[in-house]
């Protein structure tokens, strides 16, 4: 490879989303996904808004939101219904519109992760698709509103959706239900010209993931076993999140787009 395409994700710059306007939900540090997907959206010409979940995470988050020069920095704990309202009043008030919508949110009490997802606690389960899959929905049904000229919507997913992960427990049928959720708005949002697509990237150390056990030994045996013979980054997912965004896929919706280095197809 010559020229731009050798170089890494992090460094190219382009006009592909210039003018675009795109809220970010989910980022809590600099190993967010959330966060390589700001970037690179950034560097693609977005103008970028961002959320934070609480003051504690504030410190980690603000220095980020200043390096991509967001136009909005919001507190968003997606079950407190008065900060969801506050957080689109302000994207309305500010922008008038909104183009991308990026939802990487995820959480499951650590009970409903340790055991086995037949023992599943009723209030771990309803806790985990709460925050990982409605609050989807919730946020996409507010994007449409001001998606007046369409738009691109993205959710975060993972291969244990599909195929049983170990450890990964309920999150992989709540994972199901999103990438399920993901192929019905598609459909019923097609027709305004708004796109939603589910990313599936390869295991990465974020804040999420440090709360599965053995995560490690995942990543270890991704980077054996995968084609590429590597872990991906934050940085590619963001490039790729970018590329969908554009009118470049513009025939693209309703797919679980894998990130990981070719690992999913190996069954």
């Amino acid at each position: 490879m010559t020229g731009a395409n050798s170089m890494p994700p992090e460094l190219i710059r382009s006009s592909i989303l210039k003018g675009q306007k795109v809220l970010i939900v989910g980022v809590a540090n600099d190993r967010s996904i959330a966060w390589g997907c700001a970037q690179a959206m950034h560097r693609a010409g977005a103008e970028i808004a961002m959320t934070y979940l609480n003051e504690r995470a504030r410190p980690y988050v603000e220095p980020l939101a200043q390096a991509v020069e967001t136009a909005l920095l919001m507190p968003l704990e997606v079950r407190d219904t008065a900060q969801v309202d506050a957080l689109f009043e302000a994207v309305e008030a500010k922008w008038r519109r909104l183009d991308i919508l990026v939802h990487s949110i995820a959480f499951a009490p650590r009970e409903a992760l340790a055991g086995r997802v037949t023992d599943c606690p009723r209030d771990g389960f309803l806790t985990a698709m709460d925050v990982s899959c409605w609050s989807f929905l919730d946020l996409t049904r507010r994007a449409e509103k001001l998606m007046t000229g369409g738009g691109t919507i993205f959710a975060m997913s993972y291969h244990g959706a599909n195929q049983v992960i170990e450890n990964y427990g309920i999150m992989g049928p709540v994972k199901a239900a999103l990438e399920s959720a993901v192929r019905y708005l598609a459909v019923e949002l097609g027709p305004k010209g708004i796109r939603v697509h589910a990313i599936s990237p390869g295991p990465l150390a974020t804040r999420a993931a440090s709360g599965i056990p053995d995560f490690d030994t995942l990543m270890e045996r991704v980077t054996e076993q995968a084609p590429a013979h590597r872990l991906v980054t934050i940085e590619e997912v963001g490039a790729a999140c970018a590329f969908l965004a554009s009118p470049y896929a513009g025939a693209m919706t309703g797919d679980t787009i894998y990130i990981d280095g070719g690992y999913h197809i190996l069954g």
